[in-house]
């Protein structure tokens, strides 16, 4: 698949991806991107954020491809129920760990706990060795449960524009390559 051959749906998390964020630089690159809108960014509810998710993907025209960042991953995760329309995959970046209760603001913990079968769509989990938000071992066995390949960021923070993560050209080629096996 090609990315013009699918929709590819920008799922931002907690406070939404600014200008340098490299959600927002690839929205800006693929044609079919479009982001996913939430009416709160600084207060998320999970029932709202899940149906802005869920509406996105059954309207698509296209398949849809999800590429989630942060708290857009546990929304994007907990709206698939709702989904009616195909989903050709996800690329998943920087899951929290919405299960913990160290986690900052403590109103995040509602996007939890995260679904433990696997995904009905192939996906790939990116995480980084350093994130403040989820241990790498927390990211690793819930990318196992999901069915997702697992790819090791590094010491890479939270993979944003804070933690040097504008463009990110290495991640636009790993999207690349996951959309190329991905199937119509």
């Amino acid at each position: 698949m090609k990315a013009s051959d699918a929709d590819i749906l920008i799922v931002p998390g907690y406070k939404n991806s600014g200008p340098d964020h490299w959600q927002t630089r690839w929205q800006a690159k693929l044609s079919t991107a479009r982001r996913v809108e939430q009416d709160s960014w600084e207060k998320p509810v999970r029932e709202e954020w899940t149906a802005c998710i869920a509406a996105a993907v059954n309207e698509t025209v296209r398949p849809a491809v999800i590429v989630a960042h942060s708290l857009g991953v546990a929304a994007a995760v907990q709206a698939i129920p709702e989904f009616t329309k195909k989903v050709a995959g996800a690329l998943l970046v920087a899951p929290p760990d919405v299960a913990n209760p160290k986690i900052r603001p403590r109103h995040l913990m509602t996007f939890g706990p995260y679904p433990t079968e696997p995904l009905p769509f192939p996906s790939i989990v990116i995480a980084s060795r350093n994130d403040p938000y989820c241990s790498h071992a927390v990211a690793d066995e819930t990318a196992a449960s999901w069915g997702s390949l697992f790819m090791d960021a590094g010491e890479a923070g939270h993979i944003n524009g804070e933690s040097g993560f504008g463009p990110w050209p290495e991640g636009l080629m790993v999207f690349a390559k996951f959309l190329g096996h991905l199937d119509r």
